[in-house]
């Protein structure tokens, strides 16, 4: 993101976004996560 360009990154803790989903083993198998983040672009 710093590369694009963003500053004042924050990225949130990991979220469970594949409960329930027909992916979900193999999520959970390769740690797969969802990250909120947000920054600003000056």
């Amino acid at each position: 993101m710093e590369q694009a360009g963003f500053v004042n990154i924050e990225i949130g803790p990991p979220v469970d976004t594949f409960g329930g989903a027909g992916g979900e083993s193999n999520a959970r198998l390769f740690e797969v996560f969802g990250y909120a983040f947000l920054a600003q672009k000056p």
